[in-house]
């Protein structure tokens, strides 16, 4: 956990940390590239890229990023409201949401994203490509283009309750 000049508490994780070598006369030049996860926990969450010959340095660019280009993700009850499939590059995500008590069934990069949001509750698979650029990028897609009940209804002319009843979701008594 780590503090933002607003006071806000955010949660970082390191997704993947990749050493590239560029070959000079006099030898090979090392420097760092690092993938990081910033969010609040609450539905808010980004992802950041950093470059550096130092690892430290990497991760601070990345975090720096992160922070600068942070989404929001409705969030229901810690889980997500539809089902979506995204793909970026040739990763392809399917995020799928869970009831209460099932827990992050995801691999270790989409896990992160998740912990990040805030979403407790959620059952992911990873098809095709695992590079953690793309499943990130493809993650951070899905998460973009869900779309919360409230939006539906407000965009179909409905309310939120007409909405549930419509689809099949409604209170019986």
């Amino acid at each position: 956990m780590a503090t933002a000049k607003g006071g806000e508490e955010f949660i970082e994780k390191i997704i993947f940390i990749n050493r590239v070598a560029k070959v000079h006369k006099g030898g090979r030049r090392f420097r760092f590239s690092a993938i990081v996860v910033v969010g609040d926990g609450k539905g808010r969450v980004g992802y950041g890229l950093g470059k550096a010959p130092e690892v430290p340095d990497a991760i601070r660019k990345a975090l720096e990023k992160a922070r600068k280009n942070m989404i929001t993700v409705p969030v229901i009850n810690g889980t997500i409201p539809h089902e979506i499939i995204s793909d970026f590059g040739a990763a392809k995500v399917m995020l799928k949401p869970g009831r209460p008590g099932t827990g992050v069934i995801a691999g270790s990069t989409i896990r992160a994203i998740m912990d990040a949001a805030g979403i407790r509750d959620v059952v992911t698979k990873c098809i095709g490509s695992t590079n953690p650029h793309n499943v990130v990028k493809a993650t951070f897609k899905a998460l973009e283009d869900l779309q919360s009940p409230e939006y539906v209804a407000k965009k179909r002319g409905f309310n939120v309750e007409e909405l549930m009843e419509r689809i099949g979701h409604g209170e019986k008594a």
